[in-house]
């Protein structure tokens, strides 16, 4: 990745193209750090809950995304997640405190163990799969192919029925 004299990254094409042997394309994208920070969990069901914003998560939303699993998954609900710092913040150990843990049971995944997060699979799938060849020239029009990406995906319950299974979880 390279960035030229007018502030644009010059990133080389990963993707198949239909350019000649030999003539790699580059993309010319605006140097900015915008960005879509995304949240989701998956049920045995096939269900896919998602929630996306423009700026880094951080506990606080992390609660939010627990109230969010809370409001439409009936019973008791198991959460296995990776550690990261934000899974750990006080804002989620006082939702625990304050009568969240009556319906949630929060489980660890051991220190970085991607190839037990079932939920890795569901972004490798829309990012190679349903994201494929997609360059959007703004953060608005990545909101609207992610949205769309992931009704796609939605429609296909074996596929994350199947990141579940991948990862030696039974369905």
């Amino acid at each position: 990745m390279w960035v030229d004299e007018s502030g644009f990254y010059l990133l080389p094409a990963v993707v198949r193209t239909y350019a000649p042997r030999g003539c790699t394309p580059i993309l010319r994208v605006p140097l900015t750090r915008d960005h879509l920070s995304a949240i989701s969990g998956i049920t045995p069901e096939g269900q896919l809950l998602l929630m996306v914003q423009e700026r880094a998560y951080r506990s606080v939303d992390v609660v939010r995304f627990l109230k969010h699993l809370l409001r439409h998954i009936a019973g008791n609900l198991l959460v296995i997640w990776d550690g990261a710092s934000i899974h750990r913040g006080h804002p989620i150990k006082d939702f625990l405190a304050n009568g969240g843990a009556k319906r949630l049971h929060l489980e660890p995944l051991p220190s970085y163990a991607p190839d037990l997060n079932a939920d890795e699979g569901i972004w490798n799938h829309l990012k190679r799969v349903e994201l494929r060849n997609v360059c959007c020239p703004t953060l608005r029009h990545l909101r609207r192919e992610l949205r769309l990406a992931v009704a796609r995906l939605r429609h296909q319950r074996h596929i994350i029925q199947g990141c579940i299974r991948q990862v030696g979880y039974h369905v």
